[in-house]
């Protein structure tokens, strides 16, 4: 299995195009399963589910159109997405079930910096109980999952602007807002937060702590 760590934002083109010739790759058994981590440049993605009425200033970032799952989702600078490509075949073909590790490969990376995160029924991606009745967005899931490969993954926010979120619903809910580890008083870098990522993969998605290439 191959890891990638990109240290300048990648273009999104540029990462969908990579993301689709690996998946094929994979299909085809011609190249190992993937996960990039990377930042992105400011821009909005609209999933599959994306209402237009949700995108609110659609001159202030590029936006793409993808074929992941979910609606409007910010990525930029400061937040760490990570593009996850598997075989799903080869790991048991639950689908369902990938989604539900995604989901606790962040919370237990969230716990690595004393932050709990939680699931809300409704709601897809990791929250935060900010007390008092505030629960705030920290990370985001999309995926796709094509022949039984994936690709797309997740976004969690290290140090992103969260002024940038304004530009749309994210993911369609207004009565919700969104945080980031720094707006939650931590201060970790990308690179500890990449750390944390490889350290816990293997409890979630088994093998060994991983090697990075950039």
């Amino acid at each position: 299995m191959e890891w990638r760590i990109s240290d300048q934002p990648v273009p999104y083109p540029e990462a969908l195009a990579f993301m689709e010739e690996r998946v094929a790759a994979i299909r085809a058994g011609t190249a190992p399963e993937c996960v990039w981590l990377l930042e992105h440049p400011p821009l909005y993605t609209a999933g599959t589910s994306a209402d237009p009425k949700d995108l609110l200033d659609p001159d202030r970032f590029p936006v793409y159109q993808t074929g992941r799952g979910g609606q409007y989702t910010y990525h930029g600078p400061g937040q760490r997405v990570a593009y996850v490509m598997l075989d799903l075949k080869a790991r048991g073909g639950d689908v369902r079930g990938y989604v539900r590790d995604l989901e606790e490969w962040i919370i237990r990376t969230l716990e690595t910096f004393q932050v709990k995160g939680e699931l809300r029924d409704g709601r897809v991606g990791i929250w935060v109980n900010r007390g008092m009745g505030r629960e705030d967005k920290i990370a985001a899931i999309g995926v796709r999952v094509r022949h039984w490969v994936t690709f797309h993954g997740i976004a969690l926010n290290v140090e992103p602007d969260l002024s940038h979120f304004g530009g749309i619903v994210p993911c369609g809910i207004s009565q919700h807002g969104v945080t980031s580890l720094w707006d939650l008083g931590l201060t970790p870098t990308l690179e500890e937060v990449d750390c944390a990522l490889m350290a816990t993969w293997p409890d979630v998605f088994g093998g060994e702590i991983p090697t990075p290439q950039e």
